[in-house]
């Protein structure tokens, strides 16, 4: 038979061993083009555009 713990442990203990556990915000930027927040250093989802240069023509895919 395996091991099992004598006390229980405390609340404090717990949740002191969970503080890791939630996940991080995301970094948000707004776009300088049309000001929709996007993920940093990513092309914007919205309008297309990178660094002031449209990457994706999203009007061809429509």
């Amino acid at each position: 038979m395996p091991p099992h713990p004598k006390r229980k442990h405390s609340q404090g203990r717990r949740d002191r061993r969970r503080t890791h556990d939630a996940l991080p915000t995301r970094n948000l930027v707004a776009c300088p083009n049309c000001g929709e927040m996007r993920l940093p250093h990513t092309v914007c989802p919205s309008c297309g555009f990178y660094k002031g240069r449209e990457i994706i023509d999203l009007e061809e895919k429509k």
